[in-house]
């Protein structure tokens, strides 16, 4: 690993690390941002996405020694006083590492489904807009061993910076897909032997009674509408239950109980 030094905000060299919030927004070509220790690990050793650079404060570099010499020999480490990172990144970057990674060529559904074991869990998403629920929903799937996820195309983009933080580089680990509409999808699924279930406070069977057989697929909405009633209707409707007097769960809290009971039932 060779360092090189950063003094100036302006260097060309780190270009698409400048105002890391306003290319979160605009997002503006094929390249993405990783953030903290823990994910600069796993986009090295999940292999699933090409690092470009990395960029780093200048007294996090001897912590991060071991975690780069996992990282593609030759990948350009440049480091920085605290004044310059901030000026680059244009806010008080306290973790002090920024990875630039380039997105993979967009999976297909078929080709993702076409891929899974005969013994397999996925997560399907149906409008998750919100990024810390995209992140903590990817999250779990890694630690359930859920094998993928599947998107609607209102879902936002999991590639986010914020959602791979909050991830904690669970979005570089599972696979993941976006579908053309959750009525392709869950026929997808079905055409594939996945038992549906659809997570919704109305469903008429508790999570812990759950038996899926070898595959199985969660589907997961948007807080507050939840899933489609028409999407529901097409499979089997689970619930947590939860005290009376609450009205509900938030959606990735609510993943991680379902993901555990599932992971533990797919045989």
């Amino acid at each position: 690993m060779i360092a090189v030094e950063i003094e100036d905000a302006g260097d060309p060299r780190i270009a698409a690390y400048r105002n890391v919030r306003d290319r979160d927004l605009a997002r503006r070509d094929d390249l993405f941002i990783a953030e903290g220790k823990v994910v600069l690990r796993q986009l090295f050793e999940s292999g699933r996405f090409e690092p470009v650079s990395v960029l780093v404060l200048e007294n996090r570099l001897p912590g991060l020694v071991d975690v780069l010499t996992t990282a593609p020999e030759g990948l350009p480490v440049y480091v920085a006083k605290p004044e310059v990172i901030d000026a680059i990144a244009g806010f008080h970057l306290h973790r002090g590492v920024l990875a630039l990674a380039r997105r993979r060529e967009p999976e297909t559904v078929s080709g993702l489904i076409a891929a899974l074991p005969a013994k397999a869990l996925v997560l399907a998403l149906v409008g998750i807009s919100n990024h810390d629920n995209m992140g903590g929903i990817f999250r779990n799937a890694a630690a359930f061993g859920a094998d993928a996820v599947i998107l609607d195309p209102t879902c936002c983009d999991p590639l986010y910076r914020k959602a791979i933080r909050v991830s904690v580089g669970g979005v570089l680990k599972v696979p993941y897909a976006v579908a053309t509409d959750w009525s392709s999808m869950a026929d997808d699924l079905a055409a594939a032997g996945f038992r549906q279930f659809a997570l919704t406070p109305g469903g008429t069977l508790g999570i812990a009674d759950v038996e899926p057989g070898k595959r199985a697929a969660l589907y997961l909405g948007t807080e507050g509408d939840g899933l489609p009633p028409e999407l529901i209707d097409r499979m089997e409707g689970v619930r947590i239950p939860i005290a009376g007097d609450f009205d509900s769960l938030n959606v990735a809290a609510a993943s991680a109980i379902a993901l555990h009971r599932l992971s533990g039932n797919v045989v």
